[in-house]
């Protein structure tokens, strides 16, 4: 076997121990967001945001109908990316990313994006609630979509589910570069889920702009503030973690018993 041949996968081992965002920089971009988050709320609540919404619901629809500009190819693709955000395919992403982050061995890390996530829908569920919006009503709806509308429970799930995943896999990597490129890319698929909620007529502009923010600003928030009692957690509970996880990456499997 040459050198610049590929090794086996069972000769390629995984870092010992998962790199992290710097908790101060994670603290500025929460800050940030809680910010924009922050002055929305102020907007939708004071009245003043109504001829932004309004306009912004428009801009997307033309005709007598209000039906929406583009092909027909764009409507399927804004569906598909709307469904990515939705509580079944969410869910279902979410539980892969844990189980193949426990296989990892990156327990602190599974146990971080866990808690970030439920986090997540109490944070979401409470500002819901105290705010009350109804939906939009001045064009047709695109798709279902029932409770209350501010802020956009897709757009802030989204954003928590797929920023903390990139955030949770960025420990496998020690370069800043490819710890950037993860979470600008999950952040950016996260920001399209919540524009699609407004192509299809179910949120406000404002919904989605304080979903998304409320949602990254979230997700940056846990990574700092949730890291030490995610790692005391995953130490805690390691042998059921092992139990659920059995078997080592790149260690050979282990011989059976002998007979007595």
């Amino acid at each position: 076997m040459t050198n610049d041949q590929p090794r086996p996968a069972e000769t390629i081992a995984l870092p010992a121990r998962g790199f992290r965002i710097d908790p101060r920089h994670a603290l500025i971009a929460a800050a940030v967001l809680w910010t924009a988050f922050g002055a929305t709320v102020v907007a939708v609540r004071s009245g003043s945001s109504a001829g932004f919404d309004s306009a912004g619901m428009m801009f997307w629809r033309t005709g007598a109908d209000f039906h929406p500009r583009g092909a027909a190819w764009l409507g399927e693709g804004v569906r598909d990316f709307t469904a990515l955000g939705g509580v079944l395919l969410r869910h279902i992403v979410a539980l892969g990313a844990i189980a193949a982050l426990l296989f990892l061995r990156l327990r602190r890390e599974a146990v971080l994006l866990a808690g970030t996530i439920v986090g997540g829908w109490i944070v979401d569920s409470a500002i819901k609630h105290f705010v009350g919006r109804p939906r939009p009503t001045i064009v047709p709806h695109l798709t279902q979509a029932g409770g209350t509308s501010f802020p956009s429970g897709h757009s802030f799930n989204a954003a928590v589910v797929y920023i903390g995943i990139a955030l949770a896999f960025a420990a496998l990597s020690p370069r800043q570069s490819v710890r950037a490129t993860l979470i600008a890319s999950a952040m950016v698929l996260s920001l399209l889920i919540a524009l699609s909620r407004v192509w299809l007529g179910v949120h406000w502009p404002t919904d989605v702009i304080a979903g998304w923010t409320g949602g990254a600003a979230w997700a940056f928030t846990a990574s700092a503030l949730l890291h030490r009692p995610a790692k005391a957690v995953a130490e805690h509970a390691r042998d059921a973690l092992e139990g659920a996880t059995p078997g080592e990456i790149g260690a050979p499997p282990a011989p059976p018993p002998r007979s007595s």
